[in-house]
């Protein structure tokens, strides 16, 4: 009887290590599995960038996503010829700056040159980018859709990509499962993702083809203190947008965002990132050491972000010095 106990404490004990060690191997396994990229070209780094991405493709990243900043269409041509496997979109391009018949025949050329790679991803913008443009916009639900129904019926083009929207906020949401092939976020907040996400329907958030992402900004970095100044510097423009701090208020962030809003009216730029705490911080961007960054990359999968987007930054270098720490993080 006591050889019949001992066995099944010997087995239960066994099975539970093994269930821990497997579970264990499992978030090790899923966090090797490479996120998505951020790249922009900035002048005169426009040939290096080119080289970067072959090397991303190369080290088997899956995609490269490209801000609005710099003409990212351009660069996304230039990835259909420089680039043979790697996916790449725009990340995103602003539907006022083109007309949506223009934008049609361009993306439709990306996508066929570069062999069906491409995604096209566009969004309302914001204010200050609306000002430089010199134009005067509607309401945001309004104006997307009469792009996605100006884009989708421009003739003679080919095959025209998928196409990703813009979201923040609940109602851009359901206008991309709506309309759109899919949705990417940029600094969303991953404790407010799943009442993001609850916007859904669950035919849209299960299927494969839905494009779902997230542009996260990373410092990768073992001075913690030194990498959230870098995230908080990154962010500094972003809380300044009435429409990102309009978000972050209902993902529950008023205090900080009231603050946010209190420096401005003080003109006092300065005292932004102190508004922005830590716990704000920790739930819109990465930093800290590897391994920290690698749980959470994988957290932010676990929240139904199904294409985490990398936007890295570096404590101690520039834009390729934080590609070099993102490498090296995931080398084989």
């Amino acid at each position: 009887m006591r050889g019949a106990f001992a066995y099944v404490v010997l087995f239960g004990y066994s099975l539970a290590f093994s269930s821990r060690f497997f579970i264990k191997w499992g978030r090790y396994r899923m966090s090797n599995v490479k996120p998505s990229l951020s790249l922009v070209a900035l002048p005169g780094r426009r040939r290096a960038i080119l080289d970067l991405a072959q090397e991303i493709e190369r080290r088997g990243f899956p995609g490269v996503y490209c801000p609005s900043m710099a003409n990212n269409m351009t660069l996304c041509e230039a990835l259909a010829i420089a680039t043979d496997r790697i996916t790449f979109a725009t990340s995103i391009a602003p539907i006022y700056s083109r007309l949506p018949s223009d934008f049609a025949q361009s993306a439709a050329f990306i996508h066929e040159v570069s062999g069906g790679r491409f995604k096209f991803g566009v969004g309302v913008s914001h204010a200050p980018a609306h000002e430089r443009m010199g134009i005067t916009v509607g309401k945001p639900l309004g104006d997307m859709r009469a792009f996605v129904q100006a884009y989708h019926d421009t003739p003679r083009t080919g095959d025209k990509p998928p196409l990703i929207l813009a979201t923040l906020r609940k109602k851009m949401i359901a206008l991309a499962a709506e309309i759109g092939d899919g949705m990417v976020f940029a600094n969303g907040a991953r404790s407010h993702m799943a009442a993001s996400l609850a916007v859904l329907p669950d035919s849209k958030r299960n299927d494969p083809d839905f494009f779902i992402g997230n542009m996260i900004p990373t410092c990768i970095s073992d001075d913690i203190e030194a990498a959230k100044a870098v995230n908080r510097r990154t962010l500094t423009s972003y809380v300044q947008l009435p429409n990102y701090r309009n978000y972050w208020k209902e993902a529950g962030y008023v205090e900080e965002m009231n603050a946010v809003e209190t420096a401005m009216a003080a003109g006092d730029l300065d005292a932004l990132p102190g508004c922005m705490s830590d716990d704000w911080l920790a739930n819109t961007t990465i930093f800290g050491p590897a391994s920290h960054v690698l749980d959470e990359i994988e957290k932010w999968r676990e929240a139904g972000i199904k294409e985490p987007i990398i936007v890295p930054s570096s404590a101690t270098g520039n834009q390729f010095k934080a590609f070099e720490e993102i490498f090296e993080l995931f080398a084989d």
